[in-house]
């Protein structure tokens, strides 16, 4: 096990809070000194069935720790997944069912052990002790905090000033996120900044139930492909853990030079020393920002799939973008699938013309590429196949990859 304050500086990469720094080191040198792991805890609500590099923020850090020979509390919250985490809602969330919940649980550990090690981790699920609590259990629990501290929260301040109703039910969330560590005895609560309010209702309660609180690290929300806006499945902002190698691969190389060098810091494995040295090369130009690029899609490949996935996926990217002079950045456009369209149709609908009639001009001037092939002919019909994707090209500037649904 390595020593206490390299450990510490190695997990502080990439975080936002510590709390508190002072503890965690003595945290640390304990378990050093005592050849004995430290229990870290983090929580997912199986709220919807797949996970997204986002969420891969937070079991990235869980990996650092599991690297250092901790053990992780992987948490499954089928029980607070049944009140609905209020976080960041301007209205009471629907709470999940029981079939919702099994069915979205079954996913999450398979997708999980592609970056933690499944024989080095403990997979727990909170009903197990919250569903054996008696009604004076859940007295002594909800005794424990009071309104004027819950309404400290900021979802449920604004939600209080603006008179939009707060449920009973809403309340009882924090107190069950925090109720588990006293339950799991963790040592260690990692979780994103949105869950701040709720990792320090852990650490109270833990005082409460006469234990040594828990220390707390927190992580950023990763934004998504945009730069601008957390990545969201809703916002179509995202790379999925689930995506095809092909799909990884090609989404990541959309990323910007600036926010690379974030998901580098946030999602790979590199150490603080290792990071350093990325920069520097990428500042002095000894690194091409497109080559950095490609080592980052090819770890993500690599670590969701495989290395052989990969190269396949470097090889097909080059073949569809570089050899054809094709920019690594082109704006995607969804339509639906649909049989004998008429090219010039599909050229407009996907407004690489502004009309038919401009775009039956502009393959006359033979300026038009359909799947890597020349227009000739500008009465031509195609079908788009659902699943299916391919470049559009028109003139030497203008490009769009069409998705089919």
């Amino acid at each position: 096990m390595r020593d206490a304050k390299s450990q510490l500086e190695e997990l502080k990469l990439g975080t936002v809070d510590v709390i508190s720094e002072k503890e965690l080191l003595a945290k640390i040198e304990k378990s050093v000194k005592e050849n004995k792991p430290l229990r870290i805890k983090a929580g997912f609500d199986p709220s919807r069935p797949d996970l997204h590099l986002g969420h891969a923020v937070l079991i990235n850090k869980m990996k650092k720790w599991q690297d250092f020979g901790h053990h992780i509390l992987f948490l499954i919250g089928d029980f607070t997944g049944k009140i609905g985490d209020p976080t960041g809602k301007n209205e009471t969330r629907p709470a999940l069912t029981d079939e919702e919940i099994q069915e979205n649980a079954k996913t999450y550990a398979h997708q999980v052990f592609k970056i933690l090690d499944p024989a080095k981790t403990e997979v727990v699920y909170n009903s197990h002790w919250m569903s054996k609590m008696n009604p004076s259990d859940f007295i002594k629990l909800t005794s424990q905090y009071t309104v004027a501290r819950m309404l400290e929260r900021d979802d449920f301040e604004k939600r209080y000033s603006t008179h939009q109703p707060i449920s009973i039910h809403e309340f009882l969330y924090p107190l069950v996120q925090g109720y588990d560590s006293v339950a799991l005895k963790a040592d260690v609560e990692l979780g994103g900044t949105d869950q701040k309010f709720n990792l320090l209702v852990g650490r109270d309660l833990q005082k409460s139930y006469g234990m040594t609180p828990q220390c707390i690290m927190t992580v950023p929300i990763l934004e998504g492909l945009d730069g601008v806006q957390k990545m969201s499945k809703s916002l179509d902002n995202y790379i999925a853990i689930e995506d095809s190698p092909k799909d990884m691969f090609g989404k990541t190389m959309k990323v910007s030079d600036d926010l690379m060098i974030r998901y580098y810091e946030l999602l790979s494995d590199l150490e603080r020393s290792d990071l350093e040295k990325l920069k520097v090369d990428l500042s002095s130009g000894k690194l091409h920002p497109r080559q950095a690029k490609v080592n980052l899609a090819k770890f993500f490949v690599s670590r969701f799939h495989s290395p052989e996935d990969a190269d396949s996926a470097e090889q097909e990217f080059n073949r569809i973008f570089v050899s054809k002079g094709l920019p690594d950045e082109i704006p995607e456009k969804i339509i639906e699938a649909q049989d004998d369209i008429w090219i010039c149709a599909l050229i407009s609908q996907i407004e690489l013309a502004s009309s038919n009639s401009e775009a039956r001009r502009l393959i006359k001037g033979g300026a038009v590429e359909f799947k890597g092939e020349k227009v000739k002919d500008e009465q031509l019909k195609v079908t788009l196949t659902s699943g299916e994707d391919f470049i559009l090209k028109v003139g030497k500037k203008k490009f769009a990859k069409v998705v089919v649904k």
